[in-house]
């Protein structure tokens, strides 16, 4: 079945442009021009996927993302988005977005990215001649894991660095399990991109680099070791030196 995608975009070119790709892509695709139909069209019909502009008059992505998040809505969300700075995309998965993509896009990073979001949430439909992405280590029903003072949860999706709960994102919690699970090994880009997206985006992405410096922000705690370090050039590594 085609998946539904809810895409707003208020620049109309663009709009079109994504929309006419999309349906060709095989998607079944809504799009709107701002927030305001965005929301009221989540309600009505809830997507498998939603494509949002941040910046947008009214009522921008950012908002939009924040509503849906509130009131327990978890379908994915890719925020296309002009600003590059790193604050303005931790500012889009504070909202609780899923992934960005950065304009000016390919189109092609936009299928790859949806491809990636509709397959960790069991949306997706794949093509049985493609590739099968590597595989994840397998969870079990109620599992714990813990390493260097984090313990998860993984059923119920609750992270702790020692009495304190962490509130992790979706992407965030599966970044850290995957760090937690192999506590003491680095793991390259590529593994982790492959991993917990999906897809290797590639040397010239800063996804992987906005994710981990915001899980810091949310593991680091004052007078505490770190526990995510940088090997430069490889990839992280999850230890409490």
């Amino acid at each position: 079945m085609p998946q539904n995608v809810l895409l707003a975009e208020d620049d109309r070119a663009i709009r079109h442009a994504l929309e006419r790709a999309l349906t060709l892509e095989g998607y079944r695709v809504t799009a709107v021009a701002d927030g305001v139909e965005a929301l009221a069209q989540a309600h009505r019909t809830p997507p498998d996927v939603l494509v949002l502009d941040v910046m947008m008059p009214g009522i921008d992505g950012l908002q939009v993302c924040r509503v849906l998040r509130a009131e327990g809505d978890r379908t994915p969300i890719l925020m296309l988005t002009a600003l590059v700075e790193t604050a303005d995309r931790i500012a889009g998965l504070d909202a609780g977005a899923d992934d960005y993509v950065v304009k000016p896009f390919d189109v092609e990073e936009v299928f790859a990215r949806l491809r990636a979001l509709l397959r960790r949430t069991g949306n997706g439909a794949f093509d049985e001649d493609a590739p099968a992405p590597a595989p994840r280590e397998p969870r079990t029903s109620g599992a714990q894991v813990s390493a260097a003072g984090l313990r998860m949860d993984i059923q119920a999706r609750r992270a702790w660095r020692g009495q304190r709960e962490l509130e992790l994102t979706r992407t965030e919690f599966e970044l850290l399990e995957l760090l937690v699970r192999n506590a003491g090994i680095v793991l390259d880009h590529s593994t982790i991109y492959d991993r917990i997206w999906g897809y290797d985006f590639g040397p010239g992405s800063k996804n992987l680099a906005v994710y981990v410096g915001y899980l810091r922000r949310k593991l680091d705690e004052p007078g505490a070791p770190a526990l995510i370090h940088t090997v430069r050039g490889v990839g992280y590594v999850l230890r409490e030196d």
